[in-house]
This record gives structure tokens, C-alpha cells and sequence, in this order.
């Protein structure tokens, strides 16, 4: 749960990350000072080199540079046919990932196969490159089920509501796979909200006392619903591994490339038995937290059009154009698909099956029990009064 105030209601009037020269902060560093950001991919779509990460993509291949430009552009695209579904009342609400495609992409396809993955309730690309079917993302929303799809089918854990909770499910889960013997690594996904949580701290001790192979990936996109950063933490949140003594690394999350890269790098060490690390991905939550969140009465027009500029979808076109990676026939083909996919995710949608009205009482308690049994029975009666309402 993240706790809002009043003053957090009132639209910041700077856009920018840096301080006022010569000021210090609570912490006692000078506040001009800015955290180490790993970036391979500026905002105007030039490579740069970074001695530590550089190997973890120099492999990387025009056919996969367009790969994760098309993963990027899909799930956009999905992203928003979904936002207008509900706008359209076919979902009850919607958490949009717009903006922050990059993180969500470079790390999921750093991944491998039998790695498993804990999610939020945001992470609609990562879905996507676990291969799971987007349509299926939508039956929470939509009220037909709890879920939609197997966990174990892609190694893809349910969306997780309870802020943090998953940190800790990782956590255990990745003690687990240690204790199995297997080589394999686990991530988990949460925003910097949730980093206020303790579950998220109680899963770091774990994980650092146990050497769990987990990676904490988390997506800061400046905003816990509408309480900004400097309302959150004194200090940048990847530094805080270092009290539960692991390694943590701040990397541009609208870099796709530094994405992949630095998370290959936590999932590699975490594979190897090195134990855990923390990824913060400074990224921005474009749209809404989500379709019931109004994000005009806590921050301003300018700090969005800041971050505009380093659009991450943007950023690795102009990288595949300069280098003739990718023509103006590779554009019009995806833009084509994308079309098909918004089409597909509205017919699907409106085709899924309305849930049995009694199937909320069952499975709640294993032998049943008379006080669901009563409710259920109230429940019957209240929709036979609408079916004898008709009949007058």
C-alpha cells in the first residue's frame, strides 16, 4: 500500500533529476552529484560504449535489434487497445506500461527458459517475452477469472496485486531452486513504491543471507501513484543493496540495450551462485498508474515532454535507421501487424465468456462452510428478485 498526502496532490514544478549547485543534501553529498547510470543508447539513438557492459550485447545481431524494436512496438500497441477497452467499459480498469517498454523488454529478453519470472501487475511486456498470450492478460481485468493463464506453462508467475508480495515469493522460490540444484535464476519485477514495502526489504535480507540466485528488478518511473521520488527516499534506491550486501545498479530504463545487458549480468552472476542483485531501471510512467488514476493533479505537462524526448521506442528506431538496420518496408510490415494484434485483442475480449455468477463461493474453504453457505444462498435469492422484477 502506498500512503499519499495532500502536499503529494500538488503538481512539482521541476522536471528534471538534478540539484541546485553548491546545495547538499540530507545525506551530507553535494546535491549536483548525479548516481552512476549505465546507458548504451542515447536518447538521439547513438551507441555508446561502457567497458563493464559492452559484452553483454556486442554479440547482438540486426535481425535481434529489430526484434526487441518490434517487441517494443507491440506491446505498445497492446498496451493501448487496452487502455481504450476500458475507456469503452469492456475492462473494469487497466495498469498502462506506456514509457517504460525498454526496461520491460531488455530485461525480459535477457531471461532464459527455465528461468522463472514474478511480476507486478504492470509487467505486460515481459509477459510478452515469456510468450504469453497477450489476450490472456486481460481476464483479471475483465472480471472472468483470477488469472488466465498456467504459471508453469512459461515459468511466468499470475500478476501480483499485494504491493511487494512477490518479492518475498521470488525470494522463496529462488531458495528453492538453489537448494535443487539447478543453475537456473529468478526476477522480480516492482516499482518504486513498493521498494517502501517490508516485504520488499524482508526479500532482500533473505535473499542475501541465503545467496538466493534472484534478481530484484525494479522499475522506477518516479511515481508511487502520485507520492514523486524525493517523497519516497534520501537516497538513489539501487544504493540500498548495499546494506543487505549485494550488488546494486542504477541503468537507463528507456535504453533497451543497457537494459538486456545489465540484466544478462545479474542473471549470469545469480546462475554462477553469486547471489542477488538490484537493477532500478529510471524510467517514466507516461500515462495514468492506472485507468482510475488522474495523473494531472499531482505533476506538471513540462516533466512529461522531458521525458517524451527520451522515448525509448523513438530511441532505438533512430539507432537502426543511422545504421540502415531496418528500412522504411520493415516499418510499414510492423506497423501493419500492430494493427492486426489491436484488432485481435478487441475481438478477444468481446468474445470472453461471462464467469459463472456462483463460482466466487467456491473453493474458499476446503469442506465448505455454513456461513458461505448462507451467503451463497442470499446471493441466489438477490438474483431471482431481478429475473421475477422481469417477469412483472
Amino acid at each position: 500500500m502506498t500512503v499519499e498526502s495532500t502536499a503529494a496532490r500538488k503538481p512539482r514544478r521541476s522536471a528534471g533529476t538534478k540539484s541546485t549547485a553548491g546545495k547538499r543534501t540530507a545525506a551530507g553529498k553535494p546535491a549536483n552529484s548525479e548516481p552512476e547510470l549505465v546507458q548504451l543508447l542515447t536518447p538521439e539513438g547513438k551507441r555508446v560504449k561502457n567497458a563493464a557492459y559492452d559484452s553483454y550485447v556486442d554479440g547482438i545481431t540486426p535481425e535481434e535489434l529489430r526484434g526487441l524494436y518490434r517487441d517494443m512496438v507491440l506491446t505498445r500497441r497492446f498496451d493501448a487497445e487496452a487502455t481504450s477497452l476500458q475507456r469503452q467499459g469492456e475492462l473494469g480498469l487497466w495498469a498502462s506500461l506506456l514509457g517504460q517498454e525498454a526496461a520491460q523488454i531488455g530485461s525480459g529478453r535477457a531471461t532464459r527458459e527455465d528461468d522463472y519470472v514474478f511480476p507486478t501487475y504492470r509487467e505486460h511486456g515481459v509477459a510478452w517475452c515469456r510468450g504469453v498470450d497477450p489476450t490472456n492478460l486481460l481476464g483479471m481485468f475483465r472480471g472472468v477469472n483470477n488469472g488466465g493463464w498456467d504459471p508453469n506453462s512459461n515459468n511466468f508467475h499470475l500478476y501480483t496485486i499485494v504491493i511487494g508480495s512477490q518479492a518475498l515469493h521470488a525470494t522463496g522460490y529462488a531458495m528453492g531452486v538453489a537448494k535443487d540444484g539447478a543453475d537456473s535464476a529468478v526476477i522480480a519485477y516492482f516499482g518504486d513504491g513498493a521498494s517502501s514495502q517490508g516485504d520488499v526489504n524482508e526479500a532482500f535480507n533473505f535473499a542475501a543471507v541465503y545467496n538466493a540466485p534472484v534478481v530484484f528488478f525494479c522499475q522506477n518511473n518516479q511515481w508511487a501513484i502520485s507520492e514523486s521520488n524525493e517523497k519516497q527516499t534520501r537516497v538513489p534506491l539501487y544504493q540500498r543493496a548495499q546494506g543487505f550486501g549485494f550488488p546494486g545498479v542504477r541503468v537507463d530504463g528507456n535504453d533497451v540495450l543497457a537494459s538486456l545487458a545489465v540484466t544478462r549480468w545479474a542473471l549470469e552472476r545469480a546462475r554462477r551462485g553469486e547471489g542477488p542483485a538490484l537493477i532500478e531501471a529510471w524510467t517514466y510512467r507516461m500515462g495514468a498508474h492506472t485507468t482510475s488514476d488522474d495523473p494531472s493533479r499531482y505533476r506538471v505537462d513540462e516533466e512529461r515532454r522531458a521525458w517524451e524526448a527520451k522515448d525509448p521506442i523513438l530511441r532505438l528506431r533512430r539507432y537502426l535507421e543511422a545504421a540502415n538496420h531496418a528500412d522504411e518496408g520493415f516499418f510499414a510490415e510492423l506497423e501493419a501487424e500492430s494493427e492486426a494484434l489491436g484488432k485481435r485483442v478487441r475481438e478477444a475480449v468481446r468474445a470472453m465468456p461471462d464467469p459463472d455468477h456462483f463460482a466466487i463461493f467456491e473453493n474458499v474453504y476446503a469442506d465448505g462452510h455454513t456461513l458461505v453457505d448462507e451467503e451463497r444462498a442470499q446471493f441466489a435469492a438477490y438474483q431471482a428478485s431481478f429475473a421475477d422484477a422481469e417477469g412483472v
